[in-house]
This record gives structure tokens, C-alpha cells and sequence, in this order.
């Protein structure tokens, strides 16, 4: 890079390149990270993955018995069907409320109210997991009880609505990016032609912002994919299969955090838990995958 020359033909000052030199370093250290990862968890866990784990036991029981002392069970059914329901109906709550939110701050808000629901949105995604975790132990643990005549507020509910308040802040800031994103030219085209300001929203900013719109639910669900300590704290933490909003569950990245540090390095439990964060490697490769190709599809139409 020493050859390089700027715009004037002249040769880049040593300083320039530096900066650029560790740019680049930063750039593929952070796609070194995430293969030191993936093989990390993979190591942990690929003895047993390959000499002794029923796959399809692993993937379509819902007896979770790893410490059973005559028959252990590593059956992980139930575990994935609590991760994805407790996702699910957090985005149901979130994506109204997140994609709602940015609209009125991007379309709405005078300039000065919104810095401040930005300062808000921003204090709101600072707020740490354990709190959240802390605030459906303790608050919303008794709503429930009291609206819903429940035995216990832990649950699938009470999870949903604290990842739901965990992913907003994400929805709102990538939408309002997004829809600022879009050219001032199809406002002023669209407000030409008659069109009131639901109809510029509706009919002109959404589809213009569908990619970025799309990103940010998307980056909401991962984030509720991978939260561990609110769902481990306010979903009751009972391996069932989900049959309603109160209903108790555990989720795949909980039993990791509550297991372990209880099991003896290199013993089967503890390869198996390595196994389970194989398998949210997948599922969130799988999401990434699925979303990309539905990007793509929606640029090409």
C-alpha cells in the first residue's frame, strides 16, 4: 500500500495509509471473531455431536432428563419450540409499536421532540437484559397474576412483553433510519399530486423503506433469538410445550446460562450444551439466509 497515490497523483502520506492498513485489519479480525467462535462452541461439542447424539432424538423429543441417573434424555423439542414462541409473540407486540413509533418520529415529530424520543429510544436500548429480566420478575409477574387469574405471571407472556420492550428501541432506530433514508423528491412528488400525509406514508415511504424496514424486524428477532437472562427469569423456566401466552417455558439460550456452570467440563451434559449453541448458530444462519434471499427478491421485483 505504500504505492498507493491519492486523487492529486501525489503518494499517499504514511499516516493515510496506517489508518487505512487498520481499517482493513478491523474489517477481517471481526470475520476472524465469528469463525473463533463457531469453532470454539463447535470443538466443545463435536465429540459427542458425532460419537454418541441421537440427532433426531435431539431434535424432535421434548424430554430434557440430562441429569437422570439410569437414562439421560437430551431431547431439545420443547426448548426450541419455547425459543421461537416466546420470539414470535414478542415481534407481535414489537413490530406494531417499533415500525408505529419510527413513523411518528420520522414524519411527525417536530425537530426538537425528536431528539428527544431519540435520547428516550437510546436510554430505553441501554437499559441491561438483567433488568428487564428483573422488571418481569418482579412487576409484570404480579400484572399478570391480577389481570389474567394465573397461578403465576412467569410465562410465555410475560417473556414476549419484556423481549417486545427489548426490541423496540432496535425496530424503531434502523425504521427511522430507513424511512429518513428515502428522498425528499417522492414526499414532494406524492404531496403534488393530491396525496395527504397517510397516503405519502402508505402509498410512497413504506415501499420505498421496505428493505431497511425489513432489516430492522429482522434485527429485532435476533435479538430475541439470542436474549438469555429476561426470558430465563420471567418465563418460568419449565420445559413444556407451549400451549398459550401463559404458558411456562424455557428456551435454548436459558438452559445454557442456567446449566452450565453445574456440569463438569467435557462430561456429555456439557458437550451437549455446546451443541445447543450449534444449533442457535444454524437457526440464526438460517434466518439470515432467509432474510437475505427475501431482499434480494424484493430489489429484483
Amino acid at each position: 500500500m505504500n504505492n498507493q497515490k491519492n486523487k492529486t497523483g501525489k503518494k499517499a502520506p504514511f499516516l493515510e495509509t496506517l489508518i487505512e492498513s487498520f481499517i482493513r485489519l478491523c474489517g477481517i479480525s471481526s470475520i476472524i471473531f465469528v469463525f473463533g467462535i463457531f469453532f470454539f462452541v463447535f470443538k466443545e461439542g463435536a465429540g459427542f455431536l458425532f460419537g454418541g447424539l441421537d440427532i433426531w432424538e435431539f431434535l424432535t423429543s421434548e424430554e430434557w432428563y440430562p441429569t437422570s441417573l439410569n437414562n439421560k434424555r437430551y431431547g431439545t423439542f420443547a426448548l426450541i419450540l419455547g425459543t421461537f414462541s416466546v420470539t414470535a409473540l414478542a415481534m407481535l407486540i414489537a413490530v406494531p409499536f417499533g415500525l408505529g413509533a419510527a413513523i411518528f418520529v420520522s414524519e411527525f415529530c417536530s425537530p426538537k421532540l425528536r431528539e428527544t424520543f431519540k435520547i428516550v429510544i437510546e436510554l430505553l436500548a441501554a437499559i441491561p437484559s438483567v433488568v428487564w429480566g428483573f422488571i418481569g420478575l418482579t412487576v409484570m409477574n404480579q400484572l399478570i397474576i391480577a389481570v389474567f387469574n394465573a397461578p403465576i405471571g412467569l410465562t410465555m407472556l410475560n417473556g414476549g412483553i419484556m423481549l417486545a420492550l427489548m426490541s423496540v428501541p432496535i425496530i424503531v432506530s434502523i425504521a427511522e433510519d430507513a424511512l429518513k433514508a428515502v428522498p425528499d423528491s417522492y414526499r414532494e412528488a406524492a404531496e403534488a399530486l393530491g396525496a395527504t400525509r397517510w397516503q405519502v406514508i402508505y402509498r410512497v415511504l413504506l415501499p420505498a423503506a421496505k428493505n431497511g424496514l425489513l432489516a430492522a424486524v429482522l434485527l429485532g428477532a435476533a435479538r430475541s433469538i439470542g436474549e438469555t437472562m429476561a426470558v430465563l427469569m420471567a418465563t418460568g423456566h419449565s420445559v413444556n410445550i407451549p400451549s398459550g401466552p401463559l404458558s411456562w417455558i424455557r428456551t435454548l439460550t436459558a438452559t445454557i446460562a442456567a446449566e452450565l456452570g453445574e456440569v463438569a467440563q467435557g462430561d456429555e451434559h456439557y458437550q451437549v450444551l455446546f451443541i445447543i449453541g450449534i444449533l442457535l448458530f444454524t437457526i440464526t444462519f438460517v434466518v439470515n439466509l432467509i432474510a437475505d434471499l427475501v431482499i434480494k427478491g424484493i430489489r429484483q421485483s
